[in-house]
């Protein structure tokens, strides 16, 4: 029997007009259609209180001005710090950097039933029978919003075990696209086995690998030719060999030919028990590159052998085994943080090297970087690092909550050391990477309130939000010859970039008057209130061309309403697109 067609339009008109239902029950019926699957992972969802906070508040960020840690250093890149529950903070980050953030490394909660995960407070254990879907959830909501913030170019690394790691590559299938899929690398994060374990002793954690349509893996440049390379040809290049014939396996018909040898002899590729074998080449690159086939005369007669040159290996293929004496191990990293804040601060940091090589494959020296789930600060303290060593200019964002004041007491006080320098437990003066500001920022909840008094509050507290979209921080106390008043308008200005906000409209006639003294290559970014899209336009045609325009909070509750929950007992037509 054929499988009847649903009108889906049609059964959602239907079910508008439907009188007997509330219109929360509504909304949970379009809600259930919107999202029904013909394949793919299914769990309960689970909500969160912080999810239903947000269905009456937005959240905005607040600096901290007293924790900003500002370098003296020409073009220091202002990293930042987020503190607050990560779902505000990605939604915050939704109008500032939506399209921005070209690579993500996460570490997120493993579920393993040993209380490592908190959800509402109350931490998921093992008899938990919505432990695994909690985790989705929660994993979810987060991920959306983080493919959101993902450049066209951009990338995300997730950190996860065995106890997640078939349901989050299900989820990322879902979120990111299965098309998108990079890679999955096994990290070895114990340097030796546990002998205490009566099952396997597991070394190994994973990171899941998706990028977006343009996202390019990056070659590993060697700088030290291995030891191996131990050969020489006649123009000077180092190089070793490897036998030409393949040994074992299913080999096929089209390399199974014979070469000649410095002699005349035909060669065929027959192995060490006379069964017929092949050539690790084509014949077509045997006529191609027929000269790097190296010839050994033995007692068995003629043996081929085709170059490797260290020239060509200098930029590498990235495997997918991350050994611990190349990126650091647990202990390694645990060292190191006990040596920044003393013993016992974090218990499982990550090591700086493992965020490095993301950082290397998968962005360039001037990446923007995000870690909501931020921990000890690793993220920071590697970008700062891999800064310094290569003189990049990556600029670093860390969200993470202040849950046993990990945010001031570990994520914060890490970095603030490692930008100012710090003493070892045994003495050692380590220099600080100087070349580096942070800023602090606390997360604010303003009411969800359409009133021109609710949209004017939530104007007033956007202000840190502008700044961090800008990248522009400088506050200047007079716009030309007008002195401002904070609540009637603020202006940054860096030397570089110009930016205006304007909370009181009765101020734009003076304001524009000034613009038109200023030079012709004059160009400042004006962020004016309003209650709706409309940014003054006519009252700034004579200065169109000095002016980019924005009508404030409309562009925030434009970029939010992508990611926020609806509203409870609403259905609008808007929310359901």
């Amino acid at each position: 029997m054929a499988k009847k067609h649903i009108d889906r339009a049609a059964l959602i008109a239907t079910i508008r007009e439907l009188k007997e239902l509330s219109n929360e029950q509504k909304s949970d019926i379009l809600q259930l259609i919107s999202e029904q699957k013909k394949y793919g992972i299914v769990w309960e969802d689970s909500p969160e209180d912080v999810e239903e906070n947000l269905r009456v508040n937005v959240p905005v960020l607040v600096e901290d001005k007293d924790r900003a840690i500002i370098s003296n250093a020409d073009d220091a890149p202002n990293h930042i710090l987020i503190e607050g529950d990560n779902l505000e903070a990605l939604t915050a980050l939704s109008y500032t950097h939506e399209g921005k953030i070209d690579v993500i490394y996460i570490d997120p909660p493993y579920n393993t039933g040993n209380k490592d995960f908190r959800y509402n407070d109350s931490f998921v254990d093992s008899e938990d029978g919505y432990r695994h879907s909690k985790w989705l959830s929660f994993m979810e909501k987060r991920l959306k919003i983080a493919k959101k913030l993902l450049s066209d170019k951009g990338v995300i690394f997730i950190s996860i075990d065995d106890n997640e790691m078939a349901n989050l590559k299900l989820l990322c299938d879902e979120v990111f696209g299965p098309e998108n899929f990079v890679g999955d690398v096994i990290w070895e994060k114990a340097d030796s086995p546990r002998m205490d374990v009566t099952g396997f002793s597991v070394r190994h954690d994973y990171i899941l690998v998706y990028g977006k349509q343009n996202f390019i893996l990056k070659r590993l440049h060697v700088e030290q030719v291995p030891e191996h390379y131990n050969r020489v040809d006649e123009n000077g290049r180092r190089y070793y060999t490897k036998p030409m014939r393949i040994m074992g396996g299913h080999i096929s018909e089209s390399l199974f030919y014979p070469l000649v040898a410095p002699d005349g002899t035909e060669i065929y590729p027959y192995d060490k028990k006379g069964e017929k074998s092949g050539w690790r080449w084509s014949k077509k690159k045997v006529e191609e590159e027929g000269e790097r086939i190296d010839w050994v005369n033995g007692k068995n007669g003629w043996n081929p052998y085709f170059r490797i040159y260290a020239e060509n290996m200098r930029d590498m293929p990235v495997e997918t085994i991350w050994n611990f004496d190349k990126v650091g191990s647990n202990r390694t990293a645990k060292n190191l943080l006990n040596e920044i804040l003393g013993d016992n601060a974090f218990s499982y940091p990550k090591p700086i090297g493992i965020v490095k090589l993301i950082e290397q494959i998968g962005g360039e020296t001037n990446s923007t970087i995000l870690d909501f789930f931020a921990g000890s600060g690793t993220t920071l303290h590697a970008t700062m690092q891999l800064n310094a060593e290569d003189g990049g200019h990556r600029q670093c964002i860390l969200c993470t909550n202040n849950e046993n004041n990990i945010c001031e007491e570990v994520t914060y006080e890490r970095n603030k050391r490692v930008i100012n320098g710090y003493t070892t437990p045994k003495g050692v003066e380590v220099e600080g990477l100087h070349d580096n500001s942070l800023r602090y920022y606390k997360i604010e909840d303003v009411p969800r309130d359409s009133s021109t008094t609710g949209l004017k509050k939530l104007m007033l507290a956007s202000t840190d939000l502008l700044c961090i979209k800008n990248d522009l921080y400088e506050e200047q106390s007079v716009f030309g010859n007008i002195k401002l008043r904070p609540r009637i308008a603020r202006y940054f200005d860096d030397g570089k970039q110009k930016m205006l906000i304007i909370y009181k409209v009765e101020a734009i006639e003076s304001i524009v008057e000034e613009i038109k003294k200023m030079p012709d290559d004059t160009f400042i970014k004006i962020y004016v209130f309003s209650t709706n899209n409309y940014a003054m336009d006519a009252d700034f045609e004579e200065v169109r061309d000095k002016v980019f325009l924005c009508a404030l909070p409309a562009a925030i509750y434009n970029a939010y309403r992508k990611v926020l929950p609806r509203k409870n007992n609403v259905i609008t037509e808007e929310e359901e697109e």
